[in-house]
């Protein structure tokens, strides 16, 4: 009879290599507390056929689920591609910004998280997107939260709307945006989004150009801080006392008459302006005092930025108070 107590322990065929030989001669792997056998070490001595079903197996048991039987159809790995495919066709015409395309790559990328590469879109049901929504309730305000939600919903309707699926997915009565009650509750919880005439006068009476003209114009204009940062000299008639610039983001027609202390902080910060770095950023009104401009095409603001660290010396700001909000 052999006696198999000291028989030398097969060896892993490199030091990654994520499965063990166990002790009743097959590859094995620890998930969640439990083991799992990915076939017989002596009818797979390098582990490639192991590691192959590792791989396809990852995704369901580290979410401890029952691996399923891989069928053919969509995996959420490719929906994702193409989508994302399509949305970089769309930024690079211009009809999305390069942030809404971040935060779509940002969505899939939470999506593939969830449920894993390898699950086909098919399998997905409304329990799965209940639990993903419970999950990004716990780190998002409702904002934030009712923004992925509509984005994972996008991304599935791109699925459906170019024939990658054959039915619409089923998310479920939950999975949608917050109630406008929630939405309402969290505004008030944050206090209101004004700044007094006393804090303007003592913003504009201590700030610096060119970010006193930007203020000015916000005040004025109703203009955002990517409005301020992307304005070019162009749209601006100070000798008559207008600015005429459309949207960035919708290209909507928008017309604004000039007060005087606007124009005077305009014409300021224009005989201020430094040198562009690019020459491609000759136009813009505004520049830092690099030479750069104060719009960048992600979600960092250098307009924002400085306004916080203005209002911070200040000791005027509070949660929800930035360049966005409102004279009262």
């Amino acid at each position: 009879m052999a006696n198999f107590t000291n028989a030398p322990k097969p060896a892993k065929p490199r030091k990654d290599f994520p499965l063990f030989p166990h002790a009743t001669g097959r590859w094995a792997k620890k998930v969640r507390g439990k083991f799992h056998y990915f076939g017989k070490i002596a009818d797979d001595p390098k582990g490639q056929k192991a590691l192959e079903l590792w791989l396809d197996q990852k995704d369901d048991l580290l979410a401890g689920r029952v691996p399923r039987a891989r069928l053919s159809g969509l995996t959420l790995h490719d929906m994702c591609n193409r989508f994302m495919a399509a949305k970089e066709a769309q930024r690079d015409a211009g009809d999305i910004t390069p942030r809404s395309y971040d935060d779509y790559y940002r969505t899939c990328r939470l999506i593939l998280d969830a449920f894993g590469k390898s699950r086909l879109v098919d399998d997905l049901a409304a329990d799965d997107f209940e639990g993903l929504r419970k999950q990004l309730a716990k780190t998002r305000n409702p904002n934030t939260l009712g923004n992925e939600v509509q984005r994972v919903r996008v991304a599935f309707k791109y699925a459906y709307d170019v024939g990658l699926i054959d039915k619409p997915v089923r998310f479920g009565p939950t999975f949608k945006r917050p109630a406008k009650r929630i939405l309402r509750a969290e505004r008030q919880k944050k206090g209101s989004r004004l700044f007094e005439a006393r804090q303007l006068r003592r913003i504009l009476k201590t700030v610096d150009q060119p970010l006193k003209a930007m203020i000015l114009l916000g005040i004025n204009c109703g203009f955002g801080n990517n409005d301020c940062g992307t304005l070019p000299r162009s749209a601006i008639d100070t000798s008559r006392g207008w600015i005429n610039y459309p949207r960035p983001k919708t290209a909507v027609e928008r017309r604004c008459p000039l007060w005087p202390e606007t124009i005077q902080a305009i014409e300021e910060a224009a005989a201020k302006r430094p040198a562009p770095k690019d020459p491609a950023n000759k136009r813009l009104a505004f520049l830092t005092r690099r030479g750069q401009p104060w719009s960048k095409e992600i979600a960092d603001s250098p307009v924002s930025n400085e306004f916080r660290k203005l209002l911070d010396s200040l000791g005027l700001y509070r949660p929800g108070l930035s360049f966005y909000a409102s004279p009262l």
